[in-house]
């Protein structure tokens, strides 16, 4: 005979869910609660500050410093976004594709940069790029191609797309792995009648993998807005916001202002900043990929 299950209680149900909530508070509600309150002070990590109202938004509107870094931080964002998700789909598409071999392989390998700390990626490239004896430089060398020979992290002209390069390449596998996981969820019977119907791999992905993982891509494209808003450790190791302040990101500002010149007020008016940034970027991408239309 067989045991009636008990519906717990209401009581054991939040006594499961309070560490969990009380770990979100407190390493997310918290901090943004305490920035924004910092946010209208002075404070320079002394005991006593001063309330000044909104005179530090005033100032944050007012500071080209921060308009250059915000400029920066968006051109990271559309570069990456486009070479992040942009390969990791394409990856995608060939993973499911009968004619690759060894996928297994292919998918450890892509996915591994993933779990390896920016701030290694980071020096990683920092020595790839270096002009003297730099892998890259090495095999243009080797290869007779001197006058491709660039100094890679010195120069203002393109210092940002060398720059976004490492973080593009660190996180493709994360994309592949949310598409791979949405792919995986078409039933075989589509795909099936697909190649029955004669369909090459690229009509396959485009017009019917594609449209059905829509709503895949679109969080894709949020989460990579989301996270390449917040960009820290690349830069600061591979740059340091140099030369100049040609690839200074907003993250990077605020460490600065906040931590060198113990401005934590200021610094924490940057911080407000990047967090409605972000906001703003999720949403205007949210509603430009049809909003709840393909949801």
């Amino acid at each position: 005979m067989t045991r009636k299950l008990q519906k717990p209680k209401p009581y054991v149900f939040w006594l499961f869910l309070a560490p969990i909530v009380a770990v979100f508070f407190i390493h997310a509600v918290f901090p943004i609660v305490v920035s924004v309150y910092y946010s209208f002070t002075d404070w320079s990590g002394r005991v006593n500050y001063n309330y000044i109202g909104f005179q530090n938004y005033i100032n944050l509107v007012q500071d080209p410093e921060f308009w250059n870094a915000a400029r920066n931080n968006l051109v990271i964002v559309l570069l990456c976004t486009v070479g992040q998700v942009g390969l990791g789909l394409l990856i995608s598409f060939l993973l499911v594709s009968e004619k690759l071999k060894f996928k297994e392989f292919h998918r450890t390998v892509i996915f591994f940069p993933v779990t390896v700390s920016a701030l290694v990626i980071g020096f990683i490239w920092s020595l790839m790029y270096n002009r003297d004896f730099g892998l890259i430089n090495f095999f243009m060398r080797l290869m007779g191609l001197e006058r491709f020979i660039l100094p890679w992290l010195d120069n203002p002209s393109y210092i940002l797309i060398t720059a976004s390069i490492p973080v593009m390449l660190q996180f493709v596998g994360l994309y592949m792995i949310m598409f791979m996981g949405a792919i995986k969820g078409i039933p075989d019977e589509v795909l099936e009648s697909a190649n029955l119907d004669g369909c090459t791999d690229t009509q396959r992905s485009l017009f019917i993998i594609l449209p059905m993982i829509y709503s895949t891509f679109k969080v894709a494209i949020m989460i990579c807005v989301s996270g390449t808003m917040r960009i820290f450790d690349h830069i600061l190791v591979m740059t340091n916001g140099g030369p100049g302040r040609s690839s200074q990101v907003l993250a990077l500002y605020a460490y600065r202002i906040s931590f060198d010149r113990l401005w934590i007020g200021y610094g924490s008016t940057i911080a407000i900043a990047i967090l409605l940034l972000s906001l703003i970027l999720t949403m205007s991408a949210r509603a430009a990929l049809g909003g709840k239309r393909y949801e």
